[in-house]
């Protein structure tokens, strides 16, 4: 009568050489994954127990072996020690862990190969370290499992993992919660997960997928606001109809229903194409004219472009020929973050990126595709000025990532930016239609702050590769790095600088670097770019602490916020005697061309500034009264520029946005009364009658009240209305100065 197990299986003996007290089992031997031992009295392994005994025996067994299809050799004797005790045993691998030479017991629990492959025919094959062609990641057809192992925070550790490739995409728990492998070490794999892990447990799955984190590239992305991993917020809230993000929720990052107006390009059929080329555009709002490129890694002779007309992303519109293969292409692009687009190559900044800020364009510009740095205490204004890029800036796309930061400012943005319009060939476009938002605030998990860096700049540079002009806001950086501090901690990693991990320098370069002005892939031949700001938030405004020092190191144009003129109510409150660019000399050629004396008056006006810090001190000490003629006049202009010129309302309709005639036109009339007042002192210095600041300021209120209400001109009235009455007052700041000067003898 056939023994049966628990399971139901039946119990089937080993075949056993008697004259090598050696068990085996013949090639072509298949044993089921999952099969368990449970032996309820203990085996006596010193006695030997021939085939009739085991047959008869009464104990239970349920083994758990995976064995290959493939030709295991019969000579081939197996290495390892049979060891059974009454819990069970887990025999993932039997090719190595069945009997071999035991002189003391003879062969136990042998079973039968023609029973084997009756009972088990539908085994699964497994890998193996023997096998002649081992299996990649690209081979599998299906998810290969692991294990979890164990859990600490967003750092899951897992087991059976051999295969794995670093930064590959898995699935952890029965959530399938969305991770990636950051450490591989044998079979045993470290993921950082994305989502929260709470309800984890050892034991659970671990999901392999064989692709690395991606993102999905393609019409639909402008508008919308993405999570950390490029998940469409407003969609997950309109299927949970919660607040909360649910665990483990797989939605399309981008619609696959909606229907975009297909126009071809000039590409015809049998034409070549590379990857890089634009065969077609799509309108995909009112504003934004979506350019669809072949993927970078493809190729080939063009077999068949659909007609213009509507489709969805996931319609073919064309399909290519190459090396016999046809290969179909969608709008549809997935491409991996931490991967960077190829470029043709990367060109110098020519083109400033003009912010609407006057302390900014003019004082520390910054060019298309240039890094720039906002490091500063809590609440001196970084986000404002972020803000204010993403309304104002001179850039074709916006990506804004909200990284670590509070909720309430993704909530602003989403409420402000719909309501700010652009004017695009005379009609208001909302510039919601030109941007794109990744929110990862600060209650959401910490990990997912690395992947919401990565995410926003690979579409970046998506963008950019059609030709447009991206400016990517990252708010802020700090937080990504205390992200980064936390994982590493876990990891027991030796830390650096205030526990932040020693690679912290090499990881904010490999993101800053993948800005740029570039010369894009593929044909038409044009010109992208992608500038980053990135906010940092350093811990009481200590600029020298570790993540502000590692990025100074890297970016070219450095906005230091001041906690002082913050508390003082100056904004924007950028120091404008720390900060600096090195992009002046890069844009001297555009500053030429649209005002020649801009570079002139820029020069003056930050040697007024210098001036009057080195001033305040005697000030202090001996009083204004007890300074030179020049030194008063130099004081009261740095005062009407600090006043008057650098600080700048931002939430009033005449000074949100200073376009840069403006700018020009300000700074012109201010430097233009120092100049003639110094002159004015200077050639009467030596006369009875002589000018004084307090003549001056006397003869001249009229000027000097103008002088501080330029900011209230309207650039929506018209350059021409404001030009001219720029130039109105610049006559008369000549004219009554220099009638001042003439005729000082009549005034005293």
């Amino acid at each position: 009568m056939d023994k049966r197990c628990q399971c139901g299986r039946k119990q089937v003996p080993r075949k056993v050489d008697c004259t090598t007290n050696t068990s085996f089992i013949d090639k072509n031997d298949e044993i089921d994954e999952k099969d368990e031992i449970d032996e309820k009295d203990e085996i006596d392994k010193k006695d030997e127990i021939d085939k009739k005994d085991e047959i008869a025996e009464k104990d239970e067994i349920d083994e758990k072996d995976e064995i290959d299809e493939g030709e295991i050799d019969e000579k081939n004797e197996i290495d390892k020690k049979v060891e059974i005790d009454k819990g069970e045993i887990d025999k993932t691998d039997v090719s190595r862990e069945m009997v071999v030479k035991n002189n003391e017991s003879a062969a136990k629990n042998t079973m039968s190969r023609n029973s084997v492959q009756k009972s088990r025919s539908n085994a699964k094959p497994v890998f193996d370290v023997r096998m002649t062609q081992v299996r990649r990641i690209s081979d599998l057809e299906n998810y290969q499992r692991g294990r979890v192992f164990g859990v600490s925070g967003p750092v899951v550790n897992a087991e059976k993992m051999a295969g794995s490739a670093m930064y590959e995409l898995v699935r952890v728990g029965h959530f399938r919660l969305v991770g990636e492998i950051i450490r591989l070490e044998g079979d045993m794999a470290t993921v950082q997960v994305y989502e929260d892990t709470s309800g984890v447990s050892v034991g659970d799955p671990v999901y392999q997928t064989g692709k690395p984190l991606s993102v999905e590239l393609g019409p639909g992305i402008m508008g919308s606001i993405f999570d950390g991993i490029q998940r469409p917020l407003r969609v997950i809230n309109k299927l949970t109809n919660s607040i909360y993000v649910p665990k483990g929720i797989d939605v399309n990052c981008l619609s696959r229903s909606a229907q975009y107006s297909f126009q071809p390009s000039t590409l015809k059929v049998d034409n070549l194409i590379s990857g890089g080329d634009i065969y077609g555009t799509v309108h995909e709002n009112s504003m934004m004219e979506h350019r669809l490129m072949l993927s970078p890694r493809d190729q080939g002779r063009i077999t068949w472009v659909a007609p213009p007309g509507n489709y969805s992303i996931q319609d073919v519109i064309i399909e290519t020929e190459f090396d016999d293969k046809i290969s179909q292409h969608t709008m549809l692009q997935v491409w991996p973050v931490r991967r960077c687009r190829p470029v043709v190559e990367k060109l110098p900044g020519v083109n400033p990126l003009l912010t609407g800020q006057r302390i900014l364009d003019a004082f520390f510009p910054c060019v298309q595709g240039g890094t720039t740095a906002i490091p500063g205490a809590f609440g001196c204004g970084k986000t404002v000025i972020s803000q204010a890029l993403s309304k104002y800036s001179n850039s074709d796309v916006i990506v804004y990532v909200g990284c670590g930061e509070r909720g309430n400012e993704m909530s602003e943005v989403l409420r402000d930016f719909p309501e700010l319009t652009v004017d695009v060939n005379g009609v208001p476009e909302s510039i919601m239609k030109r941007t794109a938002l990744v929110a990862n605030t600060s209650n959401m998990p910490v990990a997912a702050r690395e992947a919401s860096i990565y995410t926003g700049i690979t579409m970046s540079e998506y963008f950019r590769d059609m030709g447009y002009n991206v400016s990517m806001m990252a708010d802020s950086t700090s937080r990504w790095a205390e992200a980064l501090r936390e994982i590493s901690g876990r990891l027991a990693e030796m830390p650096a600088d205030a526990g932040y991990p020693a690679y912290l320098g090499a990881r904010l370069a490999s993101f800053y670097e993948r800005a740029g002005h570039v010369t894009c892939l593929g044909s038409p031949e044009r010109e992208g770019s992608v500038s980053i700001v990135g906010a940092v938030s350093p811990p009481g405004g200590d600029f020298s602490d570790p993540v502000t020092s590692a990025t100074l190191n890297i970016v070219q144009v450095f906005w230091g916020l001041d906690k002082k003129l913050a508390q003082r109510k100056h904004f924007p409150s950028v120091n404008w005697l720390q900060s600096y660019s090195k992009y002046i000399r890069a844009l001297d050629t555009y500053y030429e061309t649209e005002s020649p004396e801009f570079v002139e008056l820029r020069a003056t006006a930050k040697q007024i500034l210098q001036e009057e810090d080195d001033l305040a001190e005697i000030v202090q000490l001996v009083g204004k009264t007890s300074l030179n003629e020049s030194d008063k006049i130099t004081l009261e202009v740095a005062r009407i520029l600090k006043d008057d010129f650098l600080q700048q309302n931002s939430y009033s309709q005449y000074d949100c946005y200073c376009p840069f005639y403006k700018t020009v036109g300000m700074l012109k009339n201010m430097i233009t009364f120092y100049n003639h007042a110094i002159m004015a002192v200077e050639q009467t210095s030596g006369q009875e009658a002589h000018v004084t600041w307090g003549l001056i300021r006397e003869r001249a209120t009229d000027v000097l009240y103008e002088l501080g209400t330029m900011k209230f001109l309207n650039p929506k009235d018209g350059q021409e209305v404001l030009e001219r009455e720029f130039e109105k007052l610049h006559e008369k700041i000549i004219s009554t100065l220099s009638d001042l000067a003439e005729n000082v003898a009549a005034y005293i």
